[in-house]
């Protein structure tokens, strides 16, 4: 792996302009997406990889990278938020030129907390959900889907997760739900389970809505998060499979290591996975 990535990162020019935080980053980024092959998929941002920044921070970030769609965490769209105060954070990050596709991860543990829920993706015209909602819940939620016609992306946690450890246990609870509940793929807690991310996504392809990009530096429980390129996950094997499968929706990179100083890292993951996209 640790020799796929060098090479890629060379041949594209990334690797300094990654570290570097140039401009160079934002060129590569276009002209690689003018690629034909490559369009099929977007990237896009968890904005729980830069808790420790603003909003702010958050699309500054996002547009120099050459992404283009991002999922808010709390911090910088929080549940609490007054209608009015949702719409303007929706407002502003589609005024920068992002797509505000959806927000979580968020839990949903009491009937009170799926009501605050939806109405939150209601005011910020969200298409989707990321969340975890407590089994004895999914009902509700079912009829909140139909009712609102936003989708929820039910994430698995790996390790230690009695609800969704992995996709499969999403599967079992949603298999008879509306379509329109579905995965948000986690592909490293996938691994940390010891199980084939490739293969659970394209056995759900159907429902597949989300995707958490990252890397882990070990097949065990404890593996810890790593750029993306220098770990154990088969990124190539990702990209191959979510173009087989024709994903629509966003790659949304999570990246949870240095969370003071997270763009350095979260560049260069970007940059080696527009090389894998290139090149696959």
């Amino acid at each position: 792996m640790m020799q796929s990535r060098s090479t890629f990162l060379k041949m594209l020019g990334l690797s300094a302009a990654a570290l570097g935080l140039s401009p160079t980053v934002t060129q590569a980024a276009e002209a690689t997406e003018t690629k034909k092959d490559a369009v099929a998929l977007q990237l896009g941002l968890a904005s729980y990889t830069l808790r420790k920044f603003s909003l702010d921070d958050v699309i500054k970030i996002s547009k120099r990278l050459g992404l283009t769609a991002v999922s808010l965490k709390s911090m910088h769209m929080p549940l609490e938020s007054s209608a009015e105060d949702l719409r303007a954070i929706a407002e502003k990050v589609k005024a920068a030129g992002l797509r505000l596709y959806g927000a979580g991860v968020i839990y949903m543990n009491t009937e009170q907390e799926v009501e605050t829920v939806f109405n939150y993706a209601v005011a910020a015209q969200l298409e989707m959900i990321v969340g975890v909602p407590k089994h004895s819940l999914l009902s509700m939620v079912n009829e909140k889907v139909k009712a609102h016609n936003i989708k929820v992306a039910i994430h698995n946690h790996g390790p230690g997760d009695e609800m969704y450890s992995s996709p499969a246990d999403v599967y079992n609870k949603i298999k008879d739900l509306d379509k329109r509940i579905g995965f948000c793929i986690d592909i490293g807690h996938v691994i940390r389970i010891g199980q084939d991310p490739v293969a659970f996504i394209e056995k759900y392809k159907d429902r597949l809505y989300d995707l958490h990009m990252k890397d882990v530096d070990k097949r065990a429980a404890d593996g810890a998060p790593i750029e993306v390129g220098r770990g154990v996950i088969p990124i190539p094997d990702v990209v191959k499979a979510l173009k087989k499968i024709n994903y629509q929706g966003v790659v949304a990179f999570e990246y949870e290591k240095d969370g003071d100083d997270a763009v350095p890292g979260l560049a260069e993951s970007i940059g080696y996975v527009r090389g894998i996209m290139k090149l696959s």
